[in-house]
C-alpha cells in the first residue's frame, strides 16, 4: 500500500445531527461539524442561539435528544450509549475560570492529573512556564490578576493532555486591553498541544482572530461554515453580512437579470424577473468624492455610477471616521467609513461610489 492509499484518519471530533429540545422547541437543531487535531473552530453566533448547549452536549454534561458524537472515529455518545464526561479526554474552560481559592496555583493546575508526584510537578512547571506564570507556582488565585487567572485555568485544562478542548466565552471577563495578547498566547499554546479546539463566542473579532474555521450559528442551526475569509467575503445571507459589521442596504427589483439602483445596475443572474432583492455592502467599501459644482466622478467598471448624498453627521472612532449620508435620489441613509480623521460638516454634499466586487445581491427573505 502506498502513502496515497492510506485511509484518511478520522476527525479528532465529529458531531452528527445533534438535536436538543426544551419544552418542545429545538434549541440545537441538526448541528453537524468536524474538527481535526490542532484545528481551532469557533462556534459563532448571538446569545441564545444554542452555542453553549452544543458545547455541553459534547462535554457530556447535557444529553442530546438525537444525534451522535465521535472522538477519533469512536462513538462516545448517542441516545443509547454514553461515555461518562470524565472519560472523554475533553478539557473544559469557561468564562468564570472556576479556580479553587484554597489551592495553590500548582495544585490548581495539577488537580486533574494522575501519576507520580514528581511527574505531575514537572507537567505543572512545564505549563506554567509556557503561560509565563512559573513565578506564581506556589501562590494563590486571589493574588493573581484576571488575565493571570485565565492563564492558570488554561494550564489546568491542558494539564491532562486532552484530545479536545472546549472553551465557552473564555475571554469575556477580561479587560479589553488584555484580551488580544492573552488570545494570542492562548492560541499559540493550544496549537502546540495539538488539541482539537471548539471555541464558543459571540464576538466576530475574536472568531476572526483565533479560528481556522468559523461555524456561524443562528436559531439553533449552523447557517454557514468555512475559513474566516470565506465566511466574511462570501456570506450566506444578509444576516451573515451584518453579524460581522455595519451594512448598507439598497432595495431593488430584478428585470432581465439586472437590478436598478442609484449606483447603477447590478447583475442578478438566474433571479426571476420581478424578484425583490437587496444589494448589501459594508461602509468600508464606500468611496467618497467631493462635489464639483453638482458633478461627480465618471462611471467606472469597478465602482459603477456615483450617487450624491448630503452629510448628516460624522464621528471619529479612533482609527477611522464614520460618516452618514442622506441620499438625494431616494432619501436612504447610508454609512461610509474613512481611515483616520475625516469630519465633513453636516449639510455638505458629496458623491458616493461602491466597490462592485464587495456588494452582495441577495433575494429578500
Amino acid at each position: 500500500m502506498t502513502a496515497q492509499d492510506d485511509p484518511k484518519p478520522a476527525p479528532r471530533l465529529e458531531v452528527r445531527s445533534l438535536i436538543r429540545r426544551f419544552e418542545g422547541r429545538a434549541v440545537v437543531d441538526d448541528v453537524s461539524l468536524s474538527i481535526e487535531a490542532g484545528q481551532v473552530t469557533c462556534l459563532l453566533g448571538p446569545s441564545g442561539c444554542g452555542k453553549s448547549t452544543t458545547l455541553r452536549m459534547i462535554a457530556g454534561v447535557e444529553m442530546q435528544d438525537s444525534g451522535e458524537i465521535y472522538v477519533d472515529g469512536k462513538l462516545i455518545c448517542d441516545t443509547v450509549f454514553r461515555v461518562p464526561p470524565e472519560r472523554r479526554q475533553i478539557g473544559l474552560m469557561f468564562q468564570d475560570f472556576a479556580l479553587f481559592p484554597h489551592l495553590s496555583v500548582a495544585d490548581n493546575v495539577a488537580f486533574g492529573l494522575k501519576g507520580a508526584r514528581d511527574l505531575k510537578r514537572a507537567r505543572v512547571e512545564e505549563l506554567l512556564n509556557k503561560v509565563h506564570l512559573k513565578r506564581f507556582i506556589d501562590g494563590y488565585p486571589h493574588e493573581l490578576s484576571g488575565g493571570e487567572q485565565q492563564r492558570v485555568a488554561l494550564a489546568r485544562a491542558l494539564a491532562p493532555r486532552p484530545r479536545i478542548m472546549l472553551m465557552d466565552e473564555p475571554f469575556s471577563g477580561l479587560d479589553n486591553r488584555l484580551r488580544d495578547g492573552i488570545r494570542d498566547d492562548t492560541l499559540s499554546l493550544l496549537k502546540e498541544e495539538d488539541a482539537a479546539v471548539l471555541l464558543v463566542t459571540h464576538e466576530p473579532d475574536e472568531a476572526m482572530r483565533m479560528a481556522d474555521e468559523i461555524a456561524l450559528m443562528r436559531r439553533g442551526r449552523i447557517v454557514q461554515q468555512g475559513a474566516p475569509y470565506n465566511v466574511y467575503t462570501r456570506p450566506a445571507d444578509k444576516a451573515a453580512v451584518a453579524f460581522f459589521s455595519d451594512v448598507n442596504v439598497l432595495q431593488a427589483q430584478v428585470n432581465g437579470a439586472l437590478a436598478d439602483t442609484p449606483f447603477g445596475q447590478f447583475l442578478a443572474p438566474g433571479v426571476p424577473d420581478g424578484t425583490d432583492v437587496e444589494i448589501v455592502f459594508r461602509p468600508q467599501h464606500v468611496k467618497l468624492d467631493f462635489d464639483r459644482k453638482g458633478a461627480g466622478p465618471l462611471p467606472t467598471a469597478s465602482t459603477g455610477v456615483a450617487a450624491r448624498g448630503v452629510v448628516q453627521r460624522a464621528r471619529f472612532l479612533g482609527n477611522e471616521s464614520l460618516v452618514e449620508f442622506r441620499m438625494d435620489v431616494d432619501g436612504a441613509l447610508l454609512k461610509a467609513t474613512v481611515p483616520n480623521v475625516f469630519m465633513p460638516e453636516p449639510g455638505r454634499a458629496m458623491w458616493l461610489t461602491v466597490r462592485r466586487d464587495r456588494c452582495f445581491v441577495l433575494p429578500v427573505d
